[in-house]
């Protein structure tokens, strides 16, 4: 499994957003910029954040997107969701059963409970942390110096 470049994206998206005062926004091309992402993908990205209610979009000259709800309440999680959707990882392709020569009626996968399991505990992960949790362990000792390089270009580019 191999999580997509978009969730990642989307993720640091929104922890841009989280460093932004109240009423600031800022434009999905300096976002797209910061990231390194096609200007294109990321509005396709932060449409698909807006529908999910994750972020809000403020239309006009001074426009731009920025958090619409608080970022104790964003978990990473919501932000997979928004973005690849709720199916499973895992689809049984009925190999075992075809193996095994089992009939209809007893048809298996032993590897789609396995496959449930872990797909279970990895979102439990997701739901775990927040975007709060995520800005304070990119606002910690470790990252000061780069964090306050961020933070002004930040306030260079967004919009108030």
């Amino acid at each position: 499994m191999q999580m997509k470049t978009g969730v990642e994206q989307s993720v640091y998206a929104v922890l841009l957003l989280n460093m932004l005062p109240e009423r600031a926004v800022l434009d999905s091309e300096v976002i797209s910029e910061q990231l390194g992402a096609s200007p294109t993908y990321m509005q396709k990205l932060l449409r698909k954040l807006v529908s999910a209610d994750i972020i809000k979009s403020v239309t006009g000259v001074k426009g731009g997107f920025k958090l619409n709800k608080d970022p104790e309440d964003i978990r990473v999680y919501d932000i997979y969701v928004a973005v690849e959707g709720q199916q499973s990882l895992y689809s049984s392709s009925g190999i075992l059963d075809g193996m095994l020569e089992l009939e209809k009626r007893d048809r298996c996968c032993i590897l789609g409970e396995l496959m449930e399991e872990a797909e279970a505990s990895w979102k439990s992960v997701l739901k775990r942390e927040t975007i709060a949790s995520l800005t304070e362990e990119i606002q910690s000792e470790r990252f000061a110096g780069n964090t306050a390089e961020l933070q002004s270009w930040i306030n260079e580019k967004m919009v108030v």
